[in-house]
């Protein structure tokens, strides 16, 4: 980022977004939801949210060309974290989905680099409408649905990604997902997600989110809500080879199915189908039917294959491919890793460099880090 050419950053929030999860409502699409949580004491989240963003920032904002919408939509989140900004515009103050849109159109006509919003699945879907991949955006989270992955971990690490963008920090820009869920279904506990579109997100370099938020993870509640996200993502009639380790044999827990800690069981269905296998009786299992690998790293040591899971041989990981292995790991345990890269040592020479480069790790619930895996520690 050419630091003598300010940024021009645009401000957006849905300033009910979010209201009605706390008070059991489980979405704040439609006037009507908006109202019930108001009546029921909810107070609105998503404009201190923002506040909180924007702060986090520090000096790197006040260099920075700020446009904004009137009222909650920005303006407010603005002030208060005592940012000069344009009003590019104003809506009622009973915002609907379609000011939401005529407030990100007229931010990207204004000149904005990129958009920096806070709101939920909702919001981001309003985004792919108006903006489309026309100019980066980043998500404050503020929603009570957050399946897309346009969103930093919390407001603090929004603010920290985008200062690492206006220092010339490796930020990469990469397509994200919007999804979305019938929030009717989700109040009678059934998730329906689904693809809605893409936006152009920006991302630091290692991490598909940014990570630089304080706070020390409580290990045990962070492998829970791995397995959690894990388990609210099945898919039906899939086989998933679950492997070794205490962070997948945790999805088994909360799954209720006995487990091999140090062994590969597969279920489908919910169902353990075959237990404690080795890598022909994987592949006589699954066939030729669709199938996915759970899978962890030795926490210190960074290997992801070839360290006590030579059940998963070059054919059953060719079977796969490498876009049907996820794999689970808390920021806490790959921080034991002091930056070194995952490992592969497959005993498959062309296999070991096919594996090599970025892959995604869930490391909580709804969060997908970024990060690299290698033939050796000092490969780049």
């Amino acid at each position: 980022m050419d630091k003598k050419s300010p940024l021009t950053v645009g401000v957006l929030v849905n300033p009910f977004a979010g209201i009605g999860g706390a008070v059991g409502l489980k979405g704040s699409d439609g006037a009507e939801t908006r109202a019930e949580a108001l009546r029921r004491g909810a107070r609105p989240m998503a404009v201190e949210r923002m506040t909180r963003a924007l702060q986090a920032l520090g000096p790197v904002a006040r260099p920075l060309r700020w446009l904004t919408w009137g009222g909650d939509m920005g303006e407010h989140s603005c002030r208060d974290a005592g940012l000069q900004a344009e009003i590019v515009g104003q809506s009622p103050r009973a915002s609907e989905a379609e000011h939401s849109r005529e407030a990100a159109a007229a931010l990207v006509a204004a000149g904005v680099d990129l958009l920096l919003f806070a709101g939920g699945d909702g919001t981001a879907r309003d985004l792919v409408d108006a903006v489309g991949q026309r100019i980066p955006v980043l998500g404050v989270p503020a929603g009570c649905k957050m399946h897309s992955a346009v969103y930093a971990v919390n407001p603090e690490a929004a603010g920290h990604l985008l200062a690492d963008l206006r220092d010339g920090g490796l930020v990469a820009l990469q397509e994200a997902e919007v999804r979305d869920i019938d929030e009717e279904a989700f109040r009678h506990g059934e998730v329906r997600a689904r693809y809605y579109g893409s936006l152009m997100v920006p991302q630091e370099g290692r991490y598909l989110q940014q990570v630089k938020c304080g706070g020390r993870e409580v290990e045990d509640l962070v492998v829970t809500e791995i397995a959690a996200w894990v388990i609210d993502t099945l898919e039906d009639d899939v086989y998933y080879l679950v492997g070794s380790g205490s962070t997948v044999a945790v999805v088994m827990e909360q799954l209720g199915l006995p487990n091999t800690l140090l062994g590969v069981d597969i279920i489908r269905n919910g169902e353990v189908v075959a237990a404690d296998v080795g890598a022909e009786s994987i592949l006589e299992c699954i066939g030729e039917a669709p199938a996915r690998a759970l899978l962890t790293v030795i926490g210190g040591q960074g290997h992801l294959f070839g360290r006590g899971n030579q059940q998963f041989s070059p054919a059953v990981i060719r079977r796969l491919g490498k876009d049907r292995v996820q794999i689970l790991a808390s920021r806490g345990k790959l921080a034991t890793l002091e930056g070194r890269p995952l490992l592969v040592d497959t005993g498959d020479a062309t296999l070991d460099q096919e594996l090599c480069g970025l892959w995604p790790v869930t490391s909580g619930y709804e969060d997908t880090l970024l990060y690299r895996v290698a033939l050796d520690a000092g490969d780049a």
